[in-house]
């Protein structure tokens, strides 16, 4: 534990600076007043209480709830709870007797015991090489070996069997216990002819529910804690700046959109919507701005005043609108985990201008807007577009050249002088002809046209990609996640 003497050190000073450029190098707004703030805050609490000391730096670095988690793994790193081994007397000797107290602690909501045992687990499970302790720790390696999961059962049972026996209301068949009276439903059948009969949840049911959920959380608190016990650990032996760039996980902002789970499916839908409607309100504020020709009559009208000269023009106002979107997706499987991405943009957009259509390709291009429309938020589209002949039509492959010639030859009147054309895909062609001339075709007939790669700028121009004759022709952007699809959004589609 760091004593309040030596917050006042160098080293430990340099720490709040070093926690605020990991936090930035996470895409973490923090600035020299906020680790400054995050200083006096520790000053003032002092560094006894460290749950205290926690609560009270995020308070004064963290500005968005969704990178509270960034943070404290982040803290962990550089104000870590203890030096050196923690293992202390009664722990346990193997992996039963590991389980055995889990399950104890996780029936008594202990904390502190918890903690313990998380450290007794790393220490017991978590060596990356048994041999050698200098090779580090893995919280990976110790939950496969612990799986805390299976301790819940044995946990449930000794909670009811306290509960049981404090004489409450808790008896075999009482609330709490999770023990069904005798005549259970299985004896009582006849809500099976009659759905509208099936018999209520009885109290003690709704309680053994709700007993299991409050163990599974416990299990995730333990998770989480040994993973701080194991970047703790891995922090002594490495580098603590590399520590925070490899072993934290990138915020959502930064995360790849190929490498976004589940989990993230909803952020990232929160995320899109706002941006699809400011793109929507810029394109349309950009049309608003532009003046129309010059009105004779209202200029010489106003001419009068300055004895027939028409020093200041007058102009015709345009009738605002909302401007058209055409998408033409690449559903190909090599950017497959970019296309929930893709699906989630397309139908953000739907609700923010006044007609979109969608078109998305393999090897060949069709219409997919009604499908965009019906499928759940969220569905990839990869699966689904490898086994529907009108996007294969030379092969499963992309084929971007074919792709635009079909395009251009089937649906090239879906552009007007009004629409705005968006391409997603990253330009990997399979080494066939990028057939530029066809893309030049849609930019000419289009109002404005930009194209988004998942890929990172890196790669471009390597292998089979065509990027550089592609973005010869029209201006290509890379968007691998939400930060540079909010760059996008701000920079390239000005007003």
């Amino acid at each position: 534990m760091i004593s309040p003497a030596d917050a006042q050190s160098a080293p430990v000073a340099s720490r709040f600076i070093r926690l605020g450029a990991a936090m930035r190098g996470h895409g973490i707004r923090v600035g020299p007043s906020e680790v400054t703030d995050a200083a006096r805050v520790a000053t003032a609490l002092g560094f006894d209480d460290r749950a205290r000391l926690r609560a009270g730096m995020a308070a004064a670095m963290v500005r968005r709830h969704e990178d509270r988690a960034t943070f404290d793994q982040l803290f962990d790193i550089y104000f870590p709870a203890a030096t050196g081994s923690r293992t202390t007397a009664g722990t346990p000797a193997d992996e039963t007797e590991l389980r055995e107290q889990l399950a104890r602690a996780l029936a008594a909501g202990d904390d502190a015991e918890l903690d313990r045992l998380a450290a007794a687990a790393v220490e017991l499970l978590g060596a990356v090489d048994e041999t050698e302790p200098d090779r580090g720790w893995s919280s990976a390696r110790t939950l496969e070996s612990v799986a805390p999961q299976r301790a819940i059962s044995a946990a449930h049972q000794q909670l009811r069997a306290t509960q049981e026996g404090s004489g409450g209301e808790g008896n075999a068949q009482g609330p709490g216990s999770g023990m069904a009276p005798a005549a259970s439903a299985a004896t009582d059948t006849s809500w099976a002819v009659n759905p509208w009969d099936r018999p209520p949840i009885r109290p003690e049911q709704l309680t053994d529910r709700i007993d299991r959920d409050e163990l599974r959380r416990r299990v995730e608190d333990f998770r989480g804690r040994v993973g701080t016990e194991t970047r703790r650990r891995n922090a002594e032996l490495r580098d603590r700046d590399r520590l925070a760039q490899l072993a934290v996980p990138a915020t959502l902002r930064q995360r790849d959109f190929v490498s976004s789970g589940e989990r993230q499916l909803a952020e990232l839908r929160r995320e899109i919507d706002p941006l699809a409607r400011k793109l929507a309100a810029r394109m349309t504020a950009r049309e608003r701005a532009g003046r129309g020709s010059i009105d004779v009559r209202r200029t010489l009208r106003a001419s009068m005043s300055t004895g027939g000269v028409p020093i200041k023009p007058a102009y015709r106002h345009r009738a605002p609108h909302r401007p058209d979107l055409v998408l033409l997706a690449d559903l190909s499987g090599s950017v497959g985990g970019f296309s929930t991405f893709t699906m989630l943009l397309m139908q953000a957009l739907h609700q923010h201008f006044r007609r979109v259509r969608v078109f998305g390709f393999v090897s060949s291009t069709a219409e997919i807007t009604d499908v965009v429309h019906e499928l759940p938020p969220g569905t990839s589209l990869t699966s689904w577009a490898l086994s529907t002949p009108e996007l294969i039509g030379r092969g499963t492959n992309s084929s971007y050249g074919w792709a635009l010639r079909t395009f251009a030859r089937g649906h090239l009147d879906a552009i007007t002088k009004r629409s705005t054309v968006l391409v997603l895909g990253d330009a990997r062609n399979n080494f066939g002809d990028p057939n530029v001339a066809d893309l030049e075709r849609i930019r000419d007939r289009a109002r404005h046209i930009a194209w988004l790669n998942p890929e990172p700028r890196s790669l471009w121009g390597q292998g089979d990609s065509a990027v550089h004759s592609y973005s010869a022709a029209v201006p290509m952007h890379e968007c691998r996640n939400l930060d540079q699809l909010r760059a996008f959004v701000a920079d390239a589609m000005p007003t």
